[in-house]
């Protein structure tokens, strides 16, 4: 962005130019008085102003360029970001290996094609698809990983290192673990976890498609309230539809959705959090979107622009000017009387 920090100045210096050269060469004095100029009528004098004329008309208009402080800016974005810190409790039991099967697949022909193209995949890899995703879009967030089934194991801690987290995402497994559900553990790790962070907001979210069926020393509830105690915000989200199939052998076995839905919403309430039910990969997308939008991260972006000065440039091409006519005055424009 090229502009003068005065432009007024070149407004109105600009005009004693024109002016001079009128003063100077279209209104000279005259030189000589005389009675009758008649004689001299059919005499045609052009005027030519000299070349030292010249050098320092152009020098006094460099000279109020300068002045008036040509500059070009280049227009800088400060981003200050402030993220939050986010756990994300991930449920590795064996029924996260169950398939949430759209409604338009009507065949298990159908629906072999679609799990061998990718298109259906079981309930733990569509979770870690959309949680990819979800870590890509906040780089500014601190986040980390927890996988539960009986108990709750620490995978990764809150962190900006998201490579990484990519990395230990990617070896998940359903089962690896073990096959009960255990919702109580990954809240209280999570909020140990959490509880002590200097982030502006803390935020869980809990990732399940079953029952609470472990034996804990907390409950759901005592843990949720826990993480209300230490203002850490619980999102739950229930994984599952009644157009669920797991693979047996090399065929299809129904299974109904088996997560408890009125716990989860508690949960959620109770720390301030919101409940989400995503049926499929489409609905795992939308809640993923929804919690994106929800915990958004205060992102600052105050505007400066910086000038490179052009004025001490064309200061010095006056000066030169100058010079050069003040030389051709004392050498070749050099008049005797």
């Amino acid at each position: 962005m090229f502009e003068f920090a005065y432009p007024w100045v070149l407004f109105f210096l600009l005009l004693l130019i024109p002016l001079y050269f009128y003063l100077v060469y279209w209104k000279r004095r005259p030189s000589i008085v005389v009675s009758t100029v008649q004689p001299f009528r059919k005499a045609r004098t052009v005027r030519r102003p000299s070349f030292v004329h010249c050098c320092m008309l152009l020098a006094g208009a460099v000279l109020i360029v300068a002045l008036a402080r040509p500059r070009f800016g280049d227009e800088k974005v400060m981003i200050r970001s402030q993220g939050i810190d986010i756990i994300l409790a991930i449920d590795l039991s064996g029924s996260m290996e169950a398939m949430d099967v759209p409604r338009s697949i009507t065949s298990g022909r159908q629906l072999m094609d679609a799990v061998r193209s990718g298109e259906v995949k079981n309930r733990l890899e569509v979770a870690k698809d959309e949680i990819r995703r979800f870590i890509e879009a906040r780089p500014n967030d601190r986040i980390g990983l927890i996988g539960f089934a009986p108990l709750a194991y620490s995978i990764a801690p809150p962190t900006l290192d998201h490579a990484w987290l990519f990395a230990h995402l990617k070896r998940l497994e359903p089962g690896m673990i073990g096959d009960a559900t255990g919702i109580a553990s990954p809240l209280a790790s999570g909020v140990s976890r959490l509880k002590d962070s200097d982030a502006p907001r803390r935020v869980l979210v809990l990732f399940t498609d079953g029952r609470n069926t472990a034996e804990n020393r907390l409950t759901p509830e005592q843990a949720a309230a826990l993480a209300k105690e230490f203002n850490v915000i619980i999102h739950t989200v229930g994984i599952g539809s009644r157009n669920a199939y797991v693979m047996v052998d090399n065929g299809f076995m129904p299974i109904q959705d088996e997560f408890d839905e009125e716990l989860l919403r508690s949960l959620a309430s109770i720390s301030g959090g919101s409940y989400f039910h995503a049926e499929d990969a489409e609905g795992m997308r939308k809640v993923m979107d929804e919690i994106n939008q929800l915990e958004k991260t205060t992102i600052e972006q105050p505007k400066y622009i910086e000038f490179r000065e052009y004025a001490p440039r064309f200061a010095l091409l006056a000066l030169g000017l100058m010079v050069l006519g003040l030389i051709a005055d004392c050498t070749w424009e050099l008049r005797l009387p």
